[in-house]
């Protein structure tokens, strides 16, 4: 065998330490992520303090209500919840949501996402309707204005008609009191 054909020590060694040294680099990088305190789990909102996407979609057909309309969230806090019928985890999410119904300090809004009319009707009818505006998304275009990653999700707008909050996933009882309160208490606070 000629020495041409053999691979050096060094080299052979930093092949072998090779897929070492990365692992031991993403466990590194994997570990300081979790021991950093932060929820992995919460997706950043690039739409955080700027303003609601204007919005305005036709009301629900026979819920009596207003659309979803963003000039109305002018001078108050407002809770904008996207839910659909055939969500699974929305239909979780509504007893927290007609809990929230009851705090007559902001108004809950819905945008009600690539849903059937009759349905979105149905679902209403059964659970309850916390809502005092439900605006209809059978697209869902208004959707991706918002940066809605999937339903359910709740943002909160500040008087200012910012947004100044937003949770993804179903609200549950804890969620709603340690996350979005202090949220909206906040956003009530503001000048």
């Amino acid at each position: 065998m000629s020495s041409e054909t053999q691979t050096p020590a060094p080299r052979r060694r930093l092949f072998v330490l090779l897929p070492l040294l990365v692992f031991l680099g993403l466990a590194g990088l994997f570990l300081s992520q979790l021991l950093s305190g932060r929820d992995v789990s919460e997706i950043p909102s690039a739409l955080i303090g700027l303003p609601a996407p204007q919005t305005n979609l036709p009301p629900l057909e026979g819920s009596n209500l207003p659309g979803l309309d963003s000039k109305a969230f002018a001078g108050k806090v407002t809770l904008v919840n996207v839910f659909a019928s055939w969500c699974a985890p929305c239909r979780e999410e509504h007893p927290v949501l007609l809990a929230l119904s009851q705090d007559k300090r902001f108004t809950l809004a819905a945008l009600n996402y690539k849903d059937q009319p009759e349905n979105a009707r149905r679902f209403l009818g059964d659970l309850g309707n916390p809502y005092q505006a439900i605006g209809v998304d059978p697209a869902g275009r208004a959707a991706i204005d918002w940066g809605v990653y999937g339903v359910p999700e709740t943002f909160v707008v500040g008087k200012d008609g910012r947004i100044a909050y937003k949770h993804v996933g179903p609200l549950t009882p804890e969620s709603a009191r340690d996350l979005l309160l202090p949220q909206i208490e906040k956003a009530l606070a503001a000048h």
